[in-house]
């Protein structure tokens, strides 16, 4: 079973309250899945076509887990919160075996 990945690239947070808020309600969400944060956003260098920005990666112990735990009605109330408060890039990737 191939592990998944949460991929989030922030463009741009509008609304630091809201991210604050999204970040309280989803936090324990990906720590109840057992999701492990890889990348916070530290420093990013960007190449090609890329952009430097805020990059957050989790990982899961298989790909269905994160995308079951996208759709979980909790992580679903985080998104509500954040609402319109960040300009996101948000992707589920299946691992490599």
């Amino acid at each position: 079973m191939s592990k998944g990945y949460w991929v989030v690239a922030y463009r741009s947070i509008s609304d630091p309250a809201k991210s604050a808020a999204y970040v309280k309600l989803a936090v324990p969400v990906v720590e109840k899945a057992k999701g492990r944060f890889l990348t916070l956003g530290g420093q990013v260098v960007a190449h090609e076509a890329g952009v430097a920005e805020r990059t957050v990666v989790i990982e899961f112990d298989s790909f269905e887990l994160a995308v079951a735990t996208h759709d979980s009605e909790d992580y679903q109330k985080a998104l509500t919160v954040l609402g319109d408060g960040a300009d996101r890039d948000f992707r589920i990737v299946e691992g490599a075996d």
